[in-house]
């Protein structure tokens, strides 16, 4: 099977994937792989994603009074990126919510599922809602790259004018295909979402068209260059939604839900005291947990960091939250003593060359 062939095997991208989920590293060379990625398109495993199905008459209404962002209003076939809060606005996860027409879909990492299902079964009191792991009936297979629309084309599987996280269903040599537009601002990304069963036959398409396999080495480069944060590294149990800068997981005009009124609080009386946010940085690249300094003093930390080859030379970039009065784009700070410039995210320098 494709996306797991290779030997060498490594973990899946989140802390805890399951004991039987494991990931190809890389097929091939991580610099051509992650250049495919910037210059071309790379196709690469999805399945370490999860898909939790809500029906019922309140499926709309219990799901918009749980998460940060709104469900309520969401067109059929479209999606959001999401939090869920407990009471004291603490992030306890993150997702993507789809409206399906008859089904709500909850797509998360797989090492968020039990607890996701644990939270859903603690607030469903009285309300008309069934939640279903599905995870083992779907599965995913993800395209990135400028030339991403043309090969999924070349393939012959219909590409539509998709918004972000806009769903087409799809029919592909008579396999059922659910083609979902990315969301990720610095570089054209779909998922494919398909039965297991017809991976190997859809990916094969893929890379006859022109996609290049890629594994997640390189995928992990394209997350910290395009500045995603990631739930259990970047963002945890401890941080609110307004430090992640997620501005696009949060909604002000939605109705109650867990956790509206300390999000609600900071929005209205002001900004945190911290920010996610990236950094460029001279020396050698940083471990998770390095403390970003200014004038000596501990203002920040490392969460996420990565060197990546663009052109003829390597660039090393991080990810981290400082505290908001340095997070001025341009300013410099010290990470493990060796210069570094705070930066916008994504790192658009990345992807211009």
């Amino acid at each position: 099977m494709p996306l797991t062939e290779h030997a060498e095997n490594i973990p899946g991208p989140d802390a805890a994937t399951g004991p039987n989920r494991k990931l190809v590293a890389a097929y091939s060379d991580i610099g051509a792989e992650f250049a495919a990625l910037r210059s071309h398109a790379g196709v690469y495993d999805l399945g370490w994603r999860s898909k939790i199905a809500l029906t019922g008459s309140d499926r709309i209404r219990w799901l918009n009074g749980m998460l940060t962002n709104n469900v309520r209003d969401l067109a059929f076939n479209h999606g959001v990126y999401a939090f869920l809060l407990n009471p004291q606005g603490r992030i306890q996860a993150d997702l993507y919510a789809y409206n399906r027409g008859e089904y709500l879909l909850v797509d998360t990492a797989e090492s968020q599922t039990q607890k996701l299902l644990s939270i859903f079964d603690h607030y469903i009191i009285m309300d008309d809602v069934e939640v279903t792991d599905s995870s083992e009936s779907w599965t995913a297979i993800g395209i990135a790259g400028p030339k991403a629309s043309d090969v999924l084309t070349a393939a012959g599987i219909e590409t539509p004018d998709l918004k972000p996280l806009q769903v087409h269903d799809a029919m592909w040599q008579e396999i059922g295909i659910s083609i979902v537009c990315g969301d990720k601002e610095a570089v054209a990304c779909y998922e494919l979402w398909l039965k297991p069963s017809n991976v190997e036959r859809v990916w094969g398409g893929l890379v006859k068209a022109g996609a290049l396999p890629v594994g997640s080495q390189a995928c992990e480069l394209l997350r910290v260059a395009a500045g995603i944060p990631r739930y259990g590294q970047d963002i945890t149990e401890r941080d609110l939604p307004q430090e992640t800068e997620q501005a696009r997981a949060l909604h002000f005009n939605k109705g109650c839900y867990v956790g509206q009124e300390i999000v609600e609080r900071i929005h209205s009386r002001g900004n945190v005291h911290r920010m996610f946010t990236g950094f460029v940085l001279h020396g050698a690249k940083p471990e998770p947990g390095t403390k970003v300094q200014v004038d000596t003093k501990d203002v920040g930390e490392i969460t996420s960091a990565a060197t990546l080859g663009v052109g003829e030379k390597d660039c090393t970039v991080a990810l981290g939250y400082i505290r908001r009065e340095h997070g001025t784009a341009g300013k410099e700070v010290l990470i493990g003593g060796s210069k570094a410039i705070v930066s916008k995210l994504p790192f658009y320098v990345v992807f211009r060359n």
